[in-house]
């Protein structure tokens, strides 16, 4: 018995190695686009509903972090299923692998976005520029299965979120701009790189 658990053991453990080595096409292209137009939509919806976010920080931020858990359930849930139709045999070890990459990004926006609500209200201008950093730092982090594209997309959040650390303050503090731009345009590049990164390893097969 103790030989039949070693054995599956290492089996799980070859089974990961291979998916961490493996492109992931998991994300649908077409999903990730819809997620950018969402962003742009509630930087319209925040510009007519939210014409001083400074002064209203809690509606500021219930918007923008629905606005990414809708994001995230439609992803999700379309992710689950492309991955069990195109990685048939490493359907768990495939979408581990890619959350394990994007989580710590995840978690450490989530944690900064606690500590300023909490201890440094004042500051919390930063978030927008700091949420794109983290979110640039995620792409970065899963560069190594998705189309070598896609780090292209993490300089864009990088430095678009470095520029909201350096403009946005006074008046354009937490415009909706500032949210919209950045992840809209974001979003729809990493749909673009999906779609014919997909294609080419299509062509190569």
């Amino acid at each position: 018995m103790a030989d039949l658990y070693k054995a599956l053991a290492q089996i799980h453990a070859i089974r990961g190695q291979v998916a961490r080595g493996t492109q992931f096409r998991g994300y649908g292209p077409e999903t990730v686009a819809v997620t950018g137009l969402l962003a742009i939509a509630a930087a319209m919806f925040q510009s007519f509903s939210l014409k001083s976010p400074g002064s209203n920080v809690l509606r500021y931020l219930a918007l923008w972090i629905a606005t990414a858990a809708l994001a995230v359930l439609v992803t999700g849930l379309q992710t689950i299923t492309r991955t069990r139709r195109v990685h048939s045999g490493l359907v768990r070890q495939m979408i581990l692998s890619a959350a394990e990459s994007f989580a710590p990004a995840v978690v450490a926006g989530m944690l900064v976005t606690l500590v300023l609500l909490r201890s440094a209200p004042q500051n919390l201008w930063l978030l927008p520029g700091l949420w794109q950093i983290f979110y640039g730092l995620g792409i970065f982090a899963s560069c190594r299965f998705l189309p070598r594209e896609m780090f292209a997309v993490g300089v864009w959040f990088v430095a678009t979120g470095a520029l909201c650390l350096t403009t946005g303050t006074g008046e354009r503090a937490l415009a909706p701009w500032e949210m919209g731009i950045p992840f809209g345009v974001g979003q729809l590049l990493i749909a673009a790189v999906l779609k014919f990164g997909y294609r080419e390893v299509d062509a190569d097969a």
